[in-house]
């Protein structure tokens, strides 16, 4: 019978098989005080389905988000028809273990059912009724977990890289002010839970200049926006230092948090031709570019340690205003990066190996964590 490492953390399942204890600091442990360390969770995990992660996520962990089971298309499937079970056990499962529960994402261009946008005549809604669905799946799905979901993603990636709105139907059909009605109702559904406008590449300037600009605006309206998600999917040569430092400045020092919200580093050769490649091109793709399907190296393990060690003291650097840190993803074994941008390659962007190892990456976080918040405490 196969057994998952789980002593590594002074726990067991019940597989009849003993084995020995090995303390490991955890992850939250070791983080400054009021940074949370955070994860995105599958339904399987959040389930309980997934005996490693029911025993590493408690342990190291104290922020929980939920990586899918609360978009649009998982938990509001059809007009009219919500489906709540699985979101029900996430929440529940972040507050057996205490932990801070964030929901993810109440308004997004993409996996947001094509339906929603479409009147019964098949041609686009217009604007009242697009936004009376809107205020309808944001006041059901917070009303809901109203004071048990801590905070929420609100909007999701309105920007173009340019720092222009995206023009996604949102845009298309409502107008620019989607983005304060789509606050606006998130407040009056939960008072109490923190609101945040959530984006990708704010390390690039004119995208994080616009972001910043984007909530200045709604908080000037008078709107509750409480910080900006920078989501993290980054490579290990890419951004550099200097540019995550320079954007963890510029948003701290605009008074606001800065949440990373979903973090992971990919080890594998990425292509702009990669990305919408037809079937043939991604088999190519996929076959030139799978190049640690046996494993990373021993080389090439250190090289995500350093990396993950680097950015990590970056947090520790701006603790002031880096909030949380939460990783997309608890294991390679079930990152999405083995399928995106080309499907069926085998990563290693994450802490935990396949068998639920920590990885040399872990210890160099735990390591960046402890260092500086020993400099800090001097």
């Amino acid at each position: 019978m196969r057994t998952w490492p789980l002593a590594l953390f002074g726990c067991a399942l019940a597989t009849g098989i003993a084995t020995a204890a090995v303390e490991i600091p955890a992850l939250k442990s070791a983080a400054p005080r009021g940074m949370l360390i955070g994860v995105a969770l599958n339904q399987a995990q959040s389930d309980g389905k997934d005996p490693m992660a029911s025993a590493i996520v408690p342990t190291h962990f104290n922020s929980v988000t939920a990586e899918n089971l609360m978009k649009w298309e998982a938990v509001h499937p059809e007009t009219g028809r919500f489906v709540f079970e699985p979101a029900d056990r996430f929440v529940a499962f972040g507050e057996k273990h205490g932990m801070f529960i964030v929901g993810h994402v109440l308004l997004w261009h993409q996996q947001t059912p094509a339906a929603v946008f479409a009147g019964p005549d098949g041609k686009p809604l217009d604007r009242d009724a697009l936004l009376e669905r809107l205020r309808t799946h944001i006041e059901t799905v917070m009303g809901r977990y109203r004071g048990r979901v801590h905070g929420w993603d609100v909007v999701n990636e309105a920007l173009e890289e340019d720092g222009s709105l995206r023009k996604s139907p949102w845009l298309q059909i409502i107008g620019e002010d989607y983005i304060a009605k789509a606050f606006e109702f998130a407040h009056r559904a939960d008072p109490q839970a923190e609101l945040y406008y959530n984006d990708f590449n704010l390390t690039k300037a004119a995208k994080r200049a616009a972001a910043l600009r984007l909530v200045k605006q709604l908080r000037d309206q008078g709107l509750r926006v409480d910080g900006i998600g920078e989501q993290g999917h980054w490579l290990v040569s890419w951004p550099s230092l200097d540019d995550i430092d320079g954007m963890l400045g510029e948003i701290g020092a605009a008074g606001l948090k800065t949440h990373i919200t979903e973090l992971d580093m990919d080890v594998l050769p990425r292509d702009e031709r990669m990305y919408g490649a037809d079937l043939d091109a991604r088999a190519k793709f996929r076959a030139g570019t799978n190049v640690y399907a046996d494993g990373l190296p021993p080389d090439k393990q250190q090289e995500l340690a350093q990396r993950y060690a680097d950015v990590f003291r970056l947090f520790v650097k701006h603790s002031d205003s880096v909030a949380r840190v939460t990783f997309w993803g608890l294991s390679d074994r079930t990152s999405w990066l083995n399928n995106f941008p080309v499907p069926g390659r085998v990563n290693h962007p994450l802490l935990w190996d396949r068998d639920g190892q920590p990885k040399p990456a872990f210890h160099s976080v735990v390591r960046a964590l402890q260092e500086s918040r020993k400099d800090a405490e001097k």
